[in-house]
């Protein structure tokens, strides 16, 4: 039979689910899950590879809006739910859906596509670069103390930060208000859509691992939320006593007082000896507040991916930390609009990058032009593997610095 793209209907979802499923392992999510991410569904920017009345590819995007280096919130494209059923690998499903989606995002006048690798090594050769890095934490709390600066405590002269607990349900919205508010402040971060702030909250028994139900406590000043940190508590003894682990799902701070005063709260949970985290920023200030560093057990792996659509409206939706003139030689065999020459002219003011006869200063491939778009690797680091090619002296240098951010890019919210 011959295969063909359609777009999703309702009608279609379970169907369509249930093949996402089976290409991940085919362990069927909590109901809760699947009714949320039903919910979430686009269903216009979603579609499925059919043979027949077999659903064998599925695919699909959300219409997002991702802080780039200068603040601005650019519209992106959320690449999601991406599967083959395990009977039609190597038949090019999963470029048919590729070169689909694509399509549709630059039709949509999005420049910009972000996704979340399961594997990788798939996604490179549609032009996706790994633009951010997540740090994951194992912290020996018998061994690690946290310090606090100065105006924690009401001790320390001032009226200092109040930590409560709240059910996580009742302190969605300050949460939330807490979260958006730090959104502009570093690349990578997704603008919360209607409907997303239910994720956060999922919490199906069939995930705990033995578990508590998720908890929440709000930390204030004046009477203000101005933090919160979401975890579970994890029991366990041996003929030592007890040794707990609080496994932490998110937290977030508008000050460095009820930053501190949350992580030394977690470190010091009665019952417990270690405090996991799994996804934080590679320059989190914990690693400055922490009495011993090796003792925490640091790890870095790779976490968002980045795909220019629209090269020329991509550079120019950011700013430069420093001033950058350049033309760069484009490589992108996947969306051919966007190969050649493109110069870029920009600093923290603003930006502009436009078509060029100009000779090029720099060769790379959109690929690599996705990984260094957030700011958080250097075009320096990429042309050391011999990914970006200096063709004008100094050119590189010069680039390299205009293209970094003052904070490392992260994604907390996952899709």
């Amino acid at each position: 039979m011959t295969m063909e793209i359609r777009v999703l209907r309702p009608s279609d979802w379970d169907q369509w689910y249930d093949t996402l499923e089976l290409a991940f392992g085919g362990a069927a999510e909590p109901a809760e899950e699947r009714d949320l991410w039903r919910e979430l569904t686009r269903f216009d920017r979603s579609f499925g590879v059919w043979e027949g009345d077999e659903v064998v590819g599925t695919a699909g995007s959300f219409a997002f809006r991702m802080t780039v280096p200068g603040g601005e919130a650019v519209p992106t494209a959320g690449v999601t739910m991406v599967g083959v059923r395990p009977t039609y690998r190597r038949r090019g499903v999963l470029r048919q859906m590729m070169r689909r989606l694509l399509d549709d995002v630059r039709s949509s006048g999005e420049p910009l596509a972000v996704l979340t690798a399961s594997e990788p090594a798939i996604y490179g050769r549609f032009g996706y670069g790994a633009a951010t890095h997540s740090l994951h934490a194992n912290i020996d709390t018998t061994r690690v103390r946290v310090a606090v600066p100065p105006g924690t405590d009401a001790s320390d002269g001032a009226k200092g930060v109040r930590l409560r607990y709240s059910k996580p349900e009742d302190a969605r919205d300050a949460c939330e208000a807490v979260y958006a508010r730090r959104v502009a402040a570093r690349p990578g971060m997704l603008v919360r859509q209607p409907g997303w702030e239910k994720q956060p909250l999922l919490d199906a028994v069939d995930r705990r691992e033995g578990a508590s139900a998720l908890q929440c406590v709000l930390a204030e000043a004046d009477g203000e939320v101005v933090g919160y940190a979401r975890y579970a508590v994890r029991a366990d003894w041996d003929m030592a006593g007890a040794k707990g682990t609080v496994v932490l799902r998110d937290l977030e701070a508008l000050t460095p007082q009820a930053y501190a005063a949350l992580w030394r709260f977690l470190t010091e949970i009665d019952l417990t000896t270690r405090v996991t985290a799994t996804n934080r920023p590679v320059d989190d200030p914990l690693l400055h507040l922490v009495s011993d560093v090796r003792r925490c057990d640091i790890g870095v792996r790779d976490s968002l991916y980045v795909r220019l659509v629209d090269v020329g409206a991509a550079l120019s939706a950011r700013t430069y930390r420093t001033p950058v003139d350049v033309v760069f030689e484009v490589e992108d065999d996947f969306c051919p609009w966007n190969a050649g020459r493109w110069r870029l002219t920009g600093d923290p003011k603003g930006a502009s990058c436009e078509r060029t006869d100009d000779a090029p200063d720099l060769a790379l491939s959109v690929r690599e032009l996705g990984t260094v778009y957030l700011g958080g690797v250097s075009l320096t680091s990429l042309a050391g593997a011999g990914l970006v090619t200096e063709l004008r002296p100094s050119a590189l240098e010069e680039a390299s610095s205009a293209f970094g951010s003052t904070v490392a890019p992260w994604l907390p919210h996952g899709f």
